[in-house]
């Protein structure tokens, strides 16, 4: 059915599956015949109770998570961990972080609030178009963990291979490409994605976070809702939850399983994000701002050879119907996001744009 929607190239909040929107749109009025809508459910009900659990179980195995992890669902967003993370994991005051663009950034300089911060690699020096080499970082041995942006959403870099933490703890931030392809969840202490961006509506986080790493021991002056050992042993009820986006979210999960789960998606991603990138190297007006080897599958930053002509086809894009192409206000430029829920149609419809754009702009 045509709804009349746009190809939403947005960073986050961004495009849900059209099947899992048509779901939900079902259950609006009356969920499952409970005589209500699940924004109206009682967080302490059975029947959302049966909500959570079913969400829980879908993600778990979606992700093949094992079983000595715990799946918290916290509000807040992302940037809430940047804080929950140190305090609750930094034992002995100390962590390293990998500095790769706008959101570790962000991360490193809330997590210098509660301990020392040591900055192992950067890729600052070429404007974050690049993952520097983690295979051999300075890692001290008191360090409680080493922290990673695995995707960072402005800058459009992804990491291939995961740093060698020299067996300390991993801490990703999957926001922006959560979901995206398989994950041996096994390889961290803890993942964690804000999920506007590729799993479902604003306003929470999942944590997958090894039970060993939940501790009791914590400063006294900590909030209560950002104690992960709170949140575990409430099954992520410690107070009303955000309802409604775990709900969205378990429909998502459920979609993964049922499409072929996430080989199936990271084969699609793939797919999309060749066309894109293809263009990209083929054309005299549009280049990437990442080195090939280190481009996001979920978020594609380009430019033209100004910054007045990228706000020109920003503003044709617009004009044709396609949403949110202006790049980050911190980089400027163009980017297309291309999450899990962007269809194929939507990337080849932006290329054969923009190959006409530049035609046009070059009689």
């Amino acid at each position: 059915m045509n709804y009349g929607r746009t190809y939403n190239f947005s960073a986050g909040p961004a495009m849900m599956p059209e099947p899992v929107l048509e779901e939900i749109r079902d259950e609006m009025m009356n969920y499952r015949g409970s005589g209500m809508c699940v924004m109206e459910m009682s967080h302490r009900s059975k029947v959302f109770q049966q909500i959570v659990d079913e969400a829980e179980a879908d993600l778990r195995a979606l992700m093949n998570i094992p079983d000595n992890y715990k799946v918290l669902f916290m509000q807040g967003g992302a940037t809430l961990q940047f804080a929950a993370i140190p305090w609750n994991l930094m034992k002995n005051g100390k962590a390293v972080y990998i500095e790769t663009g706008a959101w570790s950034k962000k991360a490193i300089a809330e997590a210098k609030k509660y301990g020392e911060v040591i900055v192992a690699a950067s890729s600052k020096d070429r404007n974050f178009s690049y993952i520097p080499d983690v295979s051999d970082l300075d890692i001290p041995e008191d360090a409680d963990y080493v922290y990673i942006c695995e995707n960072e959403t402005i800058h459009g870099l992804t990491y291939q291979q995961l740093p060698n933490t020299k067996g300390h703890i991993l801490v990703s931030d999957q926001s922006s490409m959560f979901l995206s392809k398989p994950c041996n969840v096994a390889d961290y202490g803890m993942i964690y994605a804000g999920v506007q961006k590729n799993v479902g509506p604003a306003g929470m986080s999942v944590i997958i976070i090894r039970e060993d790493l939940i501790r009791e021991d914590l400063d006294p002056k900590m909030p209560v809702y950002m104690r992960y050992d709170i949140q575990a042993a409430n099954g992520s009820m410690y107070n009303t939850p955000n309802c409604w986006a775990i709900y969205c979210c378990g429909k998502v999960f459920h979609y993964l399983r049922e499409i072929g789960g996430l080989e199936e998606m990271a084969r699609r991603n793939e797919e999309k994000a060749k066309i894109l990138y293809d263009f990209l190297d083929s054309s005299k007006m549009f280049r990437g701002t990442v080195e090939k080897k280190d481009r996001s599958l979920m978020n594609v930053p380009f430019v033209t050879e100004s910054a007045e002509l990228d706000a020109e086809v920003v503003k044709a894009t617009k004009a044709a119907g396609y949403d949110n192409l202006k790049g980050h206000k911190s980089v400027g430029g163009l980017r297309a996001s291309i999450y899990n829920a962007m269809p194929k149609e939507g990337v080849v419809a932006l290329v054969e744009f923009l190959k006409k754009f530049e035609a046009e702009y070059n009689k």
